[in-house]
């Protein structure tokens, strides 16, 4: 597996083990239907989360959060309205960003939630 691949795995779960850690009940990893992909999906307060979790080990590239285009967004609300199709109904939908920075002491953790295109 390419160190890309192995680093966003390790954020990935990093991310799920930290929003389990705030109260969030992980309902799918990596959930797939056709083209389209979300990270993870979570529950908390009757609030239904569709996150995507970008990794970084270094700044050298930029942040992690930073990763997120215009283009992914839109496919990314896209994926979260085809799992919603298939879901039981929720109050309250959001879209977030969990952007994890893999240090060898202290790894950091930004979750922006509500983000649209």
């Amino acid at each position: 597996m390419a160190l890309h691949n192995e680093t966003g795995k390790e954020g990935e779960e990093l991310a799920a083990q930290w929003m389990i850690s705030k109260g969030y009940e992980i309902l799918h990893r990596n959930w797939r239907h056709s083209r389209y992909e979300i990270d993870i999906i979570a529950a908390i307060s009757e609030t239904i989360h569709f996150v995507e979790v970008k990794t970084r080990k270094s700044s050298s590239y930029g942040l992690p959060e930073d990763q997120v285009s215009k283009s992914k967004l839109k496919q990314f609300i896209k994926a979260g309205a085809e799992y919603l199709n298939t879901s039981i109904p929720w109050k309250k939908v959001r879209y977030d960003i969990l952007a994890v920075s893999i240090d060898n002491e202290v790894n950091e953790f930004l979750f922006i939630e509500d983000v649209y295109v």
